[in-house]
């Protein structure tokens, strides 16, 4: 089979289906798993796909959010895994601004008691309180998809603190562009507060590296990278510019 022909096979696939299995396009195409790995790396160059562990995705629309719900509900074991591997680095009597995205939310379960909290996640004071764990809560406008608190107040209050660590989620990973998110007024809280920490931390699943959205957040080098599983040729594009740590069950 031609090579132009593979790539529309690649790609019709993609359109029907967010994800395909490497082996499913070797068995699909008639063709090595070399030559497949090789041409998924042809087309993410040419920003048709991206590359994920064990096959390919599509691409989301740099303008896409997904709701609190929604992100919640997605890739939940993996979120888990990296968040109690990232709780493991915060020690009794830490500072820590813990961001509003869903794998920083799965970390509290499993934080130290004896440390203080600043957050921009309205969904994480209960269950910060539950745990009895000092909170801290920036002003701002509430948004509603996210439950994340941003603007001109959630900026000047987060002004006033500084912080041995922070935990960050984001959208999109990528080599060339860093970090970045959907929203710009989400991407100037974060971006601020990875400047006032000692330690930056992006907890990320899988499925974010190689995406790219609206606004960007930091260079890859501001923050250590902590994810569940990540390709080998994948990674060493990243590790050029940061440090990653992949965390196993």
């Amino acid at each position: 089979m031609l090579e132009p022909e593979r790539h529309q096979i690649i790609l019709d696939l993609l359109k029907k289906q967010n994800t395909v299995k490497l082996q499913e396009l070797v068995e699909l195409t008639n063709s090595s798993e070399s030559t497949i790995r090789r041409d998924l790396s042809q087309l993410e160059k040419q920003k048709l796909l991206k590359r994920v562990h064990g096959g390919a995705a599509r691409l989301q629309n740099m303008l896409q959010e997904p709701t609190m719900v929604e992100k919640s509900s997605k890739n939940v074991q993996e979120k888990r895994l990296i968040a109690k591997y990232a709780a493991s680095l915060i020690e009794e009597g830490d500072s820590v601004y813990i961001d509003a995205g869903t794998t920083p939310f799965e970390m509290i379960p499993f934080l130290p008691s004896d440390i203080v909290v600043v957050t921009n996640g309205l969904m994480h004071v209960e269950a910060l309180l539950n745990r009895n764990i000092k909170t801290f809560l920036l002003g701002g406008y509430v948004k509603p998809t996210t439950k994340a608190l941003v603007g001109r107040s959630a900026i000047e209050s987060l002004k006033n603190f500084r912080f041995d660590k922070c935990f960050m989620g984001v959208n999109g990973i990528h080599p060339d562009y860093g970090f970045t998110t959907p929203d710009p007024e989400e991407a100037t809280v974060k971006q601020l507060a990875i400047t006032l920490t000692r330690d930056a931390y992006v907890v990320a699943d899988e499925s974010k590296f190689s995406e790219v959205t609206f606004a960007r957040i930091a260079d890859l080098k501001d923050a250590m990278i902590i994810t569940n599983a990540i390709d080998k040729e994948i990674q060493s594009q990243y590790e050029r510019e940061t440090t990653i740590k992949v965390v196993s069950a």
